[in-house]
């Protein structure tokens, strides 16, 4: 969405949206890994029918990650992909839908962002080698050691947009890995797989919500639809509530600021590369066997609940006393409007409007106060009533003048407090001037080593009392030198030794330069004269700007909940007006070009690529970026500005590059065309999305007919054939069929013999020009639960909050008692820091008792089931069979039974804790018997309702060594 801060904000607003993902590892027995059954109920306790992938925000940490080695060469980041797939489809078990979406050609609004990033990642790139150059030469001449520079290819990330090699390798890859897991995965074979590759044209998460929007309006649709999108961008959530879905949920990592990363020019941790100084390295582990490797930690996921958002708007967005019935949809399709005003990814936020100064919170007050001057909503199915945004702007523009004033107080309060640590820290980093030793000296607390006696006592004392008259001297001779002032540091003054004391500020970092100076008067005058080069009395210049704006938001709103209204129309300037500017804007905006035509992939990647990353492009097209002589040339600058606009980091300034013009780039671009390759003139077509089923689908056999028959014409889906999806099918020019092996396009993985999977060509359902997707909940949707409690509305902040695990608000936790902790404490090394388990056994006086090992056939060392037998996770030879026993069975045959040992207090204690939360969690007494044959009781007896439940139950449970689900659950298993 382009508001780094906005997740943030809303994750701390409101707190209970986020809820941690349970996930079930795989286990390895003898060597031989065994995978997670996903056809198994999923453990967060809730059913997802649909898994939508954004794929862009998988393929690139998985192809250059942060926080672990890169991947060696292509193959090693297809790999990575399937995995990370794999994972979130282990999490998530989608029971009807797989739909994967990879960024195609955008619309020309998102371009220029586009063409901004590959810009600056260009830019930093040659900085960045530059930097390195440099200071490898200056630690060199000081003596320092540096390793020798590798000789290696730098990946370009650019490769991943549309129109690459890299793209269409990605797409084959992608088709033998669906392949695979449709013949060989379980969880998979009743899953509609859908790829939309990077020929397809369109934003992957904009192609996944008209897929949404589309199914939606036909009748055989499920309004009770459990939907599940993974993605990291926040736009996702404004997507999310624009689809009146009553079950919507997100999924994406836990965001984990200040990641360590190793130093680029010496590979250590601890430093950046420019405090490097070429120190040795530090020698890593006992025989240095972690000298290549970095520290590396597994990044865990969580979910974003939408109807738990949706929960919280309806509180804050109900109103009172309205002059019309209230809606709640349409008030929150007016609250996503107003989020739009402080950034996306295809305008500029206006100057007087930042999310981490409370923007969000000012524009719904206002919204509130004068809604009756509005007479109505903002929005209505994706349109815009611009005489009622008027009424916000104008409200906006009244206190912009105080906004600006208060920014600068914050930003120089901010500026003292922390100039202020800054003294406090070098004030403990000096520390004391003298420190005796011995019995006098300082003694941490409970150390149970004696401190080394003094010899001569009275030296010692009469040390530290002339180390004390020398500090005390000091510190008068520069108080008196200082005209009194005692906040001078005699210390420093001493250090010094005569030389000219440095400013107060020194070791502050530069401030950049500000020329419109906000909080001052004449800011608008100095705003427009600076960034547009035009005087304020311009008025025709003023209206010109605020147009574009004004249609940019009609654009936007109308792309969230309509689709693509134009494929040409963008924002022209690089700045926004202010909210003051907007008056009269009733009239400003109609309606957007009819039939626009998105770019081509190479054209897009002529309108977005530096010269730089020209080698994705054919030789002749790449000569039109760096010749002299090219009639475009103005559009590939070597250098360009950054303007910081008031921000700190160049990452956050704004790219001053020049805005391609379409007609220009056509027309350079029709001398080359006849130039293209084949396989360039393939790669540069549009696609179409691909559908994926498996031989026990329904509508297997009606694919399979169609390519039996050869049937080239468009054909309607029978919609009871695939959980009421809709759309035409066509047959695919190179198409996966079954009984017929896949080749593997990567040379670690092993061809496909047994392939029973089939894929055709699909398309969404067509509709007429014209057409209005409603944005209402559908008749027939039924509410999720309620989630909040009365505590929720006011925790906000000011309390610890701790985020829910799995869907289930009353899951009972895993409880230790005193000797549990005292148990777990043996196993942990306390010299290691984050949480690490040691590798060495407990104690040898608690494997005197009857220690049963947690694998069967042989003893193990304890670290092999420390997890299982200490935090309340099931045993390994032990099958989970809901969620809810997976946090809370723990056998008691784990243990040892003998008496008179700790291990054995310890575990009689946990037994009867485990007892206790289950009393606790049931309303009663604890049955007789020991945990584990309550568990194998309630076992048998789902076993004994299974056959009263329906041939459905009977047939998703025959086979298998686990039950049917609980009569209560929504999820039809057919």
């Amino acid at each position: 969405m382009g508001v780094p801060a906005f997740f943030r904000w809303l994750s701390r607003k409101y707190a209970s949206i986020i809820v941690h993902c349970v996930e079930e590892k795989g286990k390895e027995c003898n060597g031989v890994r065994i995978p997670v059954d996903t056809t198994k109920p999923n453990p967060n306790e809730v059913e997802f029918d649909n898994l939508y992938l954004d794929m862009n925000g998988i393929i690139h940490p998985c192809t250059h990650p942060e926080d672990k080695p890169a991947p060696k060469n292509e193959d090693e980041m297809m790999v990575a992909i399937f995995e990370y797939i794999d994972r979130l489809f282990n999490i998530v078990r989608p029971r009807r839908v797989l739909y994967m979406a990879i960024d195609g050609v955008a619309p020309r609004a998102k371009m220029n962002q586009q063409r901004s990033r590959r810009f600056r990642a260009s830019k930093e790139g040659v900085e960045l080698t530059e930097e390195k150059a440099r200071i490898r030469e200056e630690v060199i001449q000081r003596g320092g050691y540096l390793p020798p520079e590798e000789i290696k290819e730098r990946f370009d990330s650019n490769c991943i947009t549309p129109g690459t090699e890299f793209m269409d390798n990605l797409a084959q890859c992608l088709r033998y890995y669906v392949a695979d897991r449709l013949s060989n995965d379980p969880g998979w074979k009743n899953v509609t797989v859908l790829l939309s590759d990077a020929s397809v044209p369109g934003e992957g998460e904009h192609k996944i919500m008209d897929y949404i929007r589309r199914q939606r309006a036909q009748p055989n649709h499920d309004p009770n639809t459990h939907h599940c999108l993974c993605g990291a961008d926040a736009d996702l959530i404004m997507l999310g509530l624009a689809t009146h879905e009553p079950n919507f949920t997100i999924i994406r990592e836990e965001f984990k600021p200040n990641k360590p990363r190793p130093c680029a020019l010496c590979g250590q941790m601890g430093h950046e590369i420019k405090d490097c100084q070429g120190a040795a390295r530090e020698k890593q582990g006992e025989h240095d066997e972690f000298a290549d490797t970095m520290p590396v930690s597994e990044q865990e996921f969580i979910f974003i609940r939408l109807c738990v958002l949706r929960e919280y708007l309806a509180r804050e967005l109900t109103m009172a006393s309205l002059p019309f019935p209230f809606d709640f949809e349409r008030s929150v399709d007016d609250w996503v409007f107003m989020c739009f005003f402080v950034g996306n990814d295809f305008l500029p936020h206006l100057p007087s409007l930042e999310i981490r100064e409370g923007a969000i919170d000012r524009l719904v007050n206002i919204y509130k106060d004068v809604v009756h001057k509005t007479g109505g909503y903002l929005t209505e199915n994706g349109y815009v009533n611009l005489e009622r945004v008027e009424l916000i702007m104008q409200a906006v523009g009244v206190a912009e003048d105080n906004i600006f004033k208060k920014r600068k107080e914050d930003d120089e309060g901010f500026k003292r407090r922390m100039k202020e640590k800054r003294k406090r820290m070098k004030a403990e980093q000096r520390g004391p001037a003298y420190m005796t030793t011995g019995q006098f000296a300082p003694q941490a607390l409970g150390r149970r080593d004696r401190p080394e006696a003094v010899q001569n006592a009275r030296h010692q004392a009469y040390d530290m009392r002339m180390q004390h008259n020398k500090d005390a001297a000091q510190f008068l001779k520069a108080t008196m030198k200082n005209g009194g002032n005692s906040s001078a540091e005699a210390s420093g003054s001493a250090d010094n030794r005569g030389m000219k004391r440095k400013a107060e500020d020194s070791d502050s970092e530069p401030e950049p330069e500000d020329n419109v100076r906000l909080w001052e008067d004449g800011w608008k005058q100095r705003y427009y004269k600076t960034k547009f080069d035009v005087d304020v009395e311009d008025e025709d210049f003023r209206k010109k700007v605020v147009k574009s704006y004004v249609e940019g938001l009609c654009w936007v709103l109308r792309y969230y909940y309509q689709g693509c209204a134009s494929w040409k129309w963008y924002f022209p300037f690089h700045y926004a007006p202010f909210a003051s500017d907007f008056k009269d804007i009733k009239g400003m905006f109609t309606d957007f070009e009819k039939d626009t035509k998105p770019f081509k992939p190479l054209e897009q990647l002529m309108g977005v690529f530096p010269a730089a990353s020209g080698n994705f492009l054919p030789p002749t097209w790449r000569s039109l970026m760096s010749s002299p002589d090219s009639p475009i040339i103005d559009f590939y600058p070597d250098d360009f500005a950054i303007d910081l606009n008031g921000k700190k980091y160049a990452w956050q300034g704004v790219a001053l590059l020049p805005f391609v013009d379409e007609r220009r780039l056509r027309a350079a671009l029709a001398d080359v065309y006849s130039d293209l390759t084949p396989e360039e003139v393939r790669r540069n077509s549009l696609g179409s999305d691909v559908m994926f089923l498996g031989k026990s689908h329904p509508l297997f056999d009606f694919i399979h007919e169609l390519y039996r028959t050869e049937s080239h014409e468009d054909t309607e889906i029978p919609a009871e054939l695939c959980h009421g999806i809709l759309g035409t099918l066509n047959l695919d020019d190179n198409p996966i069929l079954p009984d017929k092996p896949v080749t593997s396009p990567i040379p670690m993985l092993r061809d496909i013999s047994q392939n029973i999977a089939i894929g055709v060509k699909f398309k969404d359902p067509h509709f007429a020009d014209g057409f209005v997707f409603k944005a209402v909940l559908l008749s027939g949707a039924k509410m999720p639960n309620k989630v909040l409690k009365p505590g929720d509305w006011e925790k906000g902040n000011r309390e610890p909050w701790r985020p829910q695990l799995g869907f289930n608000q009353h899951r009972q936790q895993a409880h230790l008692d005193q000797s549990g902790f005292r148990a777990l404490g043996h196993s942990l090394n306390r010299n290691q820091h984050g949480g690490q388990y040691s590798n060495a056994p407990p104690p040898s006086n608690y494997q005197q008792g009857n220690y049963r090992s947690s694998h069967r056939g042989g003893h193990q060392p304890f670290q092999h089931s420390r997890q299982n037998s200490l935090l309340g996770a099931p045993p390994s030879y032990h099958q989970p069979q809901y969620p809810r026993q997976q946090q809370q069975q723990q056998p008691a045959q784990q243990y040892g039974t003998s008496r008179g040992h700790g291990w054995d207090r310890a575990a009689q204690s946990q037994q009867s804790a485990y007892q206790q939360n289950m009393s606790r969690g049931q309303g009663g007494a604890p049955a007789a018997g020991t945990y584990q044959q309550r568990y194998h009781d309630r076992q048998d007896d789902w076993r004994g309702r299974r056959d009263t439940r329906g041939p459905q139950h009977q047939a998703y449970s025959s086979g298998r060594g686990y039950p049917a689900p609980p009569p209560s659950r929504r999820y039809n298993w057919n």
